[in-house]
């Protein structure tokens, strides 16, 4: 049985047949899928896809760093007002810092992601961490919150060795692995060989990232059993052993009870 830790099937690109792409998860034993939130305007869908499959679907809630622009402070007080306003939610997330499409706001997005560490320890929640091309940014933050306090998962990771080096400092924050470490083009595959394999959760990001076979169409949960094959042939088990590793860690990190 699998777990996808991230993926985001409540935007439009599954409009017209998320029933389906539940069902074809189903049938590859995904046992559940955690959602992360976007911003202020995904609230609502996230909510009304989490009615129709609340037993198989786990929310998350947070501010995405690319959303964070000069209002960041008013998505902030709704957010947390949802935030508080439910038991549901099994992390804060999707957060972080993104300084790969623009940097205007990088002010605003530190002290977001911070606000947003602060929740977590409030909560006793983790988080989901975005760090696209902010590892260094996104490191001195956790250790201005205090990375004693916090656990998490780095999602879609895609560093090199240095890059996890400093990330597995943090003793309780996992590494989120989709569909990149199947690129022909990515170096995962030898970084990850120095990764404890007891710090692995699997993710596909849908509607991105597909992995191959599949690279450049629509990504869904489906295909996570391609990224668990290619981390099995990594450490050298078998799939389904790797599946049960990487469900454990899933479990462990959002007190998932199945």
């Amino acid at each position: 049985m699998l777990i996808d830790t991230h993926a985001h099937l409540y935007v439009e690109d599954y409009l017209e047949d998320l029933s389906e792409v539940v069902e074809r998860a189903k049938q590859v034993h995904i046992e559940k899928i955690i959602l992360p939130n976007i911003d202020t305007s995904t609230i609502e869908l996230l909510k009304k896809v989490m009615l129709d499959n609340p037993r198989f679907f786990l929310p998350m809630m947070g501010l995405h760093p690319t959303s964070v622009k000069a209002d960041y402070q008013k998505q902030l007080y709704i957010i947390y007002k949802e935030l508080i306003s439910s038991d549901n939610y099994v992390a804060i997330g999707e957060i972080g810092i993104d300084l790969y499409w623009d940097n205007t706001y990088i002010k605003e997005q530190k002290e977001a992601f911070e606000t947003q560490l602060g929740w977590s320890i409030e909560k006793d929640l983790p988080v989901a961490i975005h760090s696209r091309n902010s590892y260094k940014e996104i490191v001195q933050s956790i250790n201005r919150i205090g990375g004693e306090k916090l656990r998490g998962v780095f999602h879609s990771f895609c560093g090199d060795a240095n890059d996890l080096d400093e990330l597995l400092k943090f003793d309780n924050f996992y590494i989120g692995i989709n569909g990149i470490v199947t690129f022909k083009n990515s170096n995962l595959r030898a970084v990850l060989k120095d990764c404890p394999i007891d710090k692995i959760v699997l993710e596909t990001d849908s509607p991105y990232l597909s992995p191959v076979p599949y690279r450049g169409k629509r990504n869904e949960p489906m295909f996570l059993e391609h990224i668990n094959k290619a981390l099995s042939d990594i450490y050298g088990i078998v799939p389904t052993e790797m599946a049960q590793i990487t469900k454990t860690n899933a479990m462990n990190l959002f007190d998932i009870n199945i």
